[in-house]
């Protein structure tokens, strides 16, 4: 490795321009990007998708494909230009100086290999050590990134592991030479907070133990406040903004940063009193920026004559040293009053019990027809997926639904929807019974009122059929109108409420974005009339100013039908603006619930008050308690005797929690915690969340003794 000056900075990106080349001509991707990345340091490149981030990260790897290419400017790393090396010099570099951990990590990992096998091939390809030396130490990095029985897990295959020890073994291979430089491309995107929270911690400790550089690739603002030193915003191919974490978050100078967090709900934020606030309109395709700020059309300050012509250059920010901009109306706009105005919206009065959900159980056989297993009889054992569920929803309501992956969550929403039959319990929709009738079963009437969004907008849509067809075949088949006239007229409303053009009628998904798509699939949803609409991670796949809009959209239909909503979602922010009840499950069980305020403040179960420590916050004015809970999920198939969560809970107290199932304590009404602690240890939990003005209150008044 090729020791550098302190003052030499890693990686270098100056004037760099990127296009990619097609048959209708060259599509320039980023323009005029300059980063800086000193030894230690962490950045954050954040935006929405399109906006040219993973180009960026691409180029620095130089693996842009064969369409893509690097036009002007230069990389420059540890003082060498990168854009000057041949392959030979590339293959050396990458994995050995410069390493990318992936968002998905199934991508990076061969399934055919073994993990061991995987692991080895860097040291031995990059330092010609021996297979011994090069077992030695991947076992040792396994170790390292703190998974279980790593000797096991070298012996294993990628498919048998799970999603965060996957991510975990793809972060050991990238560190497994010490690489000066990490890039890392939306690395937890796909895991759940808990998981998030232990990975980002690992990367930060490996990382400065090895005095690593890294870049991090994110639409997660809060997971860039905890990680980074300094912050890049990107628009359209361009950076907008750059300075150290602080000065972008709180001394913000450009109207898209604005924009950005107006999107996000921090704890301040309110549903009906301080509304979310999306970015109007949509990215640019590259090939049809406008002329000028390629931000003017979605800006609230764009001033014709000034914003609509010529290039804009960044400019520095007078007395913030390294703050930079790209606006040339940054010094005329009041920034202490430049957030746009709320719309404040009555909360819509809650109505009859509409969901009932009494002792549900689902279970699923596993048959073993091993010898052993016909000798010991034990030829069949069960998956215990849902474990006496017991809650209720009310019309007008929106319940939300957390955990983690594997808790149980999507299991019920299939038995809501009878893609599952409970296996017992009761599932009573409006005083019917559901649990037991399968969707085949059900009358046009009950699947009409009863209707889903689901997590990915991609898969949900028919690519050979329009927009307009889809939502119509919905509204025919639940005898909402049989008119072929009434029926487009129902369509064009449609759009209009989730706010689509009416001439989406005539598009195919594949002509839509994302969000657009995800509307689509909102308005099919509510083509039926339904009475009850099961949202599972409905904008998980989203970019934050998207997200925004489409759970204001939800919002806003809900309060015009008085829809009953459940919300299921691992984004414990969104879940705090958008709930009036949350339900916290963990290994099929609940373990908590309350009204919104309840849950999310003491006392809380252990599981919750791990989950609300994981959630990374956009906001420097808030401090958090750090909690990082060890291990995975039990299985469902062979569960722990006792408290469910006593294999990871920090507050375990003894035998009792191994062996006896907890009971439910009861505090406010409706919240109730299933937990073995006293309800004075419950009720004198801290907050979890605290804004850093009333933490040092605390603080001083622990001191002074008042």
């Amino acid at each position: 490795m090729v020791a550098i000056p302190e003052t030499t900075p890693i990686l270098e990106c100056r004037d760099l321009s990127l296009s990619y080349f097609t048959r209708a001509g060259e599509i320039p991707a980023v323009i005029d990007f300059n980063l800086e990345v000193m030894p230690g340091e962490s950045v954050g490149i954040v935006g929405e998708s399109g906006c040219g981030k993973s180009t960026v990260a691409l180029a620095i790897m130089r693996y842009l494909g064969r369409n893509g290419r690097i036009v002007g400017g230069e990389i420059r790393f540890k003082g060498q230009d990168l854009t000057t090396l041949g392959d030979p010099a590339l293959r050396r570099l990458r994995g050995s100086e410069i390493a990318m951990v992936y968002q998905e990590p199934m991508a990076s990992l061969n399934p055919a290999m073994r993990i061991g096998k995987q692991l080895m091939e860097v040291p031995l390809h990059h330092e010609g050590v021996s297979e011994q030396e090069a077992y030695d130490r991947a076992l040792h990095m396994l170790e390292r990134v703190k998974l279980p029985d790593p000797a096991r897990i070298m012996e294993a295959y990628p498919h048998q592991i799970s999603g965060g020890q996957q991510q975990r073994v793809v972060i050991a291979m990238a560190l497994l030479s010490g690489p000066s430089l990490l890039l890392l491309d939306e690395p937890t995107t796909a895991l759940d907070v808990t998981v998030e929270a232990g990975i980002i911690d690992l990367i930060g400790e490996i990382a400065e133990s090895f005095g690593t550089s890294m870049i991090y690739i994110s639409h997660n603002l809060g997971l860039i406040l905890e990680t980074c030193d300094r912050l890049t915003v990107m628009y359209s191919g361009e950076a907008v903004e750059v300075g150290t974490v602080h000065q972008v978050f709180d001394q913000m100078r450009h109207p898209y940063t604005r924009g950005l967090f107006n999107s996000i709900p921090l704890p301040g934020a309110d549903k009906r009193a301080r509304p979310l606030m999306p970015i109007p309109g949509q990215l640019p395709l590259p090939h049809e920026r406008p002329p000028g700020c390629n931000f003017g059309p979605r800006c609230d300050f764009f001033r014709e004559g000034v914003c609509d012509h010529g290039f804009i250059r960044m400019e520095d920010v007078a007395g913030h040293a390294g703050h930079r901009t790209r606006c040339r109306r940054f010094e005329e706009i009041d920034w202490a009053a430049a957030a746009p105005k709320r719309r404040e919206a009555a909360a819509p009065p809650l109505g009859r019990k509409v969901l009932e959900v009494e002792e549900l159980q689902k279970y699923y056989e596993l048959h073993d027809r091993s010898l052993l297993a016909l000798i010991t009889g034990k030829g069949v054992r069960y998956v215990k997926a849902n474990e006496r569920l017991d809650f209720d929803a009310l019309e007008a309501e929106t319940v939300a639904i957390v955990g983690e992956s594997g808790c149980g969550k999507s299991t019920f929403a299939k038995v809501m929807m009878g893609l599952e039959r409970a296996t017992g319990g009761r599932l009573l929709l409006d005083d019917h019974e559901i649990g037991q009738v399968p969707v085949q079963r059900r009358g046009k009437a009950m699947v009409g009122y009863l209707q889903m969004v689901f997590q990915n907008p991609f898969d949900t849509l028919n690519p050979s059929h329009t927009v307009g067809g889809q939502i119509a075949r919905v509204i025919r088949k639940f005898g909402v109108e049989r008119d072929p006239e009434r029926v487009k007229q129902r369509v064009m409303e449609l759009l209009d409420t989730v706010k689509l053009p009416r001439d989406f009628y005539v598009r195919r998904p594949r002509q839509l974005s994302g969000g657009q798509k995800q509307r689509v699939g909102i308005a099919r949803a509510f083509a039926g009339n339904p009475k009850v609409v099961v949202a599972d991670e409905p904008v998980s796949a989203l970019d934050v100013s998207v997200q925004a809009a489409v759970t204001q959209l939800l919002m806003d239909i809900q309060r015009e039908h008085r829809t009953t909503l459940l919300f299921i979602s691992h984004d414990l922010s969104l879940v705090r603006y958008l709930a009036d009840r949350v339900v916290v499950m963990y290994l099929g069980r609940i373990v908590e619930q309350g009204t919104t305020d309840e849950v999310f403040s003491p006392p809380y179960h252990p599981y919750t008050e791990a989950l609300l420590s994981a959630v990374p916050i956009a906001d420097t004015s808030v401090q958090k308690k750090h909690i990082v809970l060890e291990g995975d999920m039990p299985s469902a198939v062979n569960p722990p005797p006792g408290c469910p969560f006593q294999t990871r809970c920090p507050r375990k107290i003894g035998k009792i929690c191994e062996e006896e199932e907890p009971p439910e304590r009861v505090f406010a009404d409706g919240h109730r915690i299933a937990c073995h602690l006293s309800g004075e240890k419950l009720e004198a939990m801290a907050p979890v969340i605290v804004l850093a003005k009333e933490a040092a209150k605390r603080d001083e008044a622990e001191l002074t003794g008042d």
